[in-house]
């Protein structure tokens, strides 16, 4: 039957060929679809988890908290070693924002300045995201600040110029006198106008002598989502170092990206279905012709003794032979795309575009087996349903009827 069938498909060379390609070309396309929606679900994740990282320790509670010196987590400098053993080689940062007022001149704005340690792989990673003109923000230094772009010309101020912060109800001095060292152009042009960056020494100075808003976790370089398997471990492991404190990773951090991540499958599925319907539509032409083209061969394979049940069969096995040589074809060119864009790729022009959407403009495929298993299943679902009415007609064939049929 088997050999039957696959000799029966080349009989008109060119039908199965054109079908054959039409089902490699969706399972490829649904393929390399998933492998895209990875690569979104990964750019998400990372220009996510190298702003915020993937496990965060604050005071417990302090999402309810508007108090300043309540929010602080105290001797920051005894927490940090406890942080550091168990972040499994990620990098900790201290945090400390500060709400104030910076003012040059006769202009003021009321923003919250971010204070942090700026470690080496952090800054880096930032200023790959970000352009900036002038000189960052060096641990230690203590009279230095970044500013957007945006919030540089809301006041007034250029490359060397001085503004002051004013920080009242704090424990620290309450103010300073900053120099601008650089100007940032953020992706987001929603940052720029509220981005201002200083030292975490500069902070504390300002605010709350050792102390922090928040400690980060930023674990080894990971570009994939699925390839995030510390966090949990990290979190996991601190929380009964720290019971005092809060520690939650980037899902708990924020529950409504994890839910958006997890519906991009749902989503996909629905239109590699869609594509899929129409291949199996192209197939049920194909089966159909070539019902037509051989029913005196059936009626006399009927006449013989085969019963409908064979006949029937026979066409199922060659719809289903059809769809999984294409399939097979299929998944050999989606994989190899994937396989190349999981290098990372960008798409020149769109960088803002995907920043608005909070996703990074590196971008890195990913796919995963059971959305491999799920392409091809579905193309040889395709194949037997396909199948289903054509072969149903050949099974109801009366052998004398059908050896004198004309097509």
């Amino acid at each position: 039957m088997l050999a039957l069938a696959w000799r029966n498909l080349w009989r008109q060379r060119r039908r199965s060929l054109t079908t054959l390609g039409a089902v490699a070309l969706v399972v490829a396309f649904s393929i390399t679809y998933y492998g895209m929606g990875g690569a979104i679900t990964n750019s998400m994740y990372r220009h996510l988890t190298e702003g915020i990282g993937q496990v965060q320790v604050h005071v417990d509670g302090y999402r309810d908290i508007r108090d300043l010196s309540r929010s602080l987590i105290r001797d920051a400098s005894a927490v940090r070693p406890v942080i550091e053993q168990r972040a499994q080689g990620g990098e900790v940062v201290g945090v400390l924002d500060v709400p104030g007022l910076l003012i040059h001149g006769e202009r003021s704005r009321a923003v919250a300045v971010r204070g942090s340690d700026w470690p080496p792989l952090i800054r880096t990673r930032y200023l790959l995201t970000n352009t900036l003109e002038g000189s960052f923000v060096q641990a230690g230094d203590t009279g230095h600040i970044v500013l957007g772009r945006a919030l540089a010309r809301a006041l007034s101020v250029g490359i060397g110029d001085e503004v002051a912060f004013y920080a009242p109800g704090t424990e620290g001095f309450g103010a300073a006198s900053l120099t601008v060292g650089g100007l940032l152009d953020t992706q987001d042009p929603a940052l720029a106008g509220r981005t201002a960056l200083i030292s975490l020494a500069t902070a504390q100075l300002i605010a709350a002598p050792d102390a922090v808003s928040r400690f980060e976790i930023h674990l080894p370089d990971i570009h994939r989502l699925e390839d995030d398997v510390l966090s949990v471990r990290v979190a996991d492991a601190l929380r009964p170092e720290l019971p005092q404190l809060s520690v939650e990773t980037w899902q708990q951090l924020f529950p409504e990206l994890l839910q958006l991540l997890h519906a991009f499958g749902p989503m996909m599925a629905v239109v590699t279905l869609i594509f899929f319907v129409l291949a199996a539509l192209l197939v049920v032409n194909t089966v159909y012709l070539g019902l037509i083209e051989r029913i005196r061969e059936f009626g006399v394979l009927m006449s013989l003794g085969v019963s409908g049940r064979r006949v029937m069969g026979l066409i199922t096995l060659e719809s289903v032979l059809l769809c999984l040589t294409g399939a097979v074809l299929g998944t050999g060119v989606g994989l190899a795309a994937v396989g190349l864009m999981a290098r990372g790729f960008t798409v020149p022009g769109l960088e803002h575009y995907y920043a608005s959407f909070g996703m990074d403009p590196t971008m890195y495929a990913s796919i995963g087996p059971g959305q491999v298993l799920l392409a091809v299943g579905l193309a040889l679902a395709s194949g037997v349903l396909a199948a289903l009415w054509p072969a149903s007609l050949a099974a109801k064939l009366e052998p004398v009827e059908a050896m004198r049929f004309t097509a």
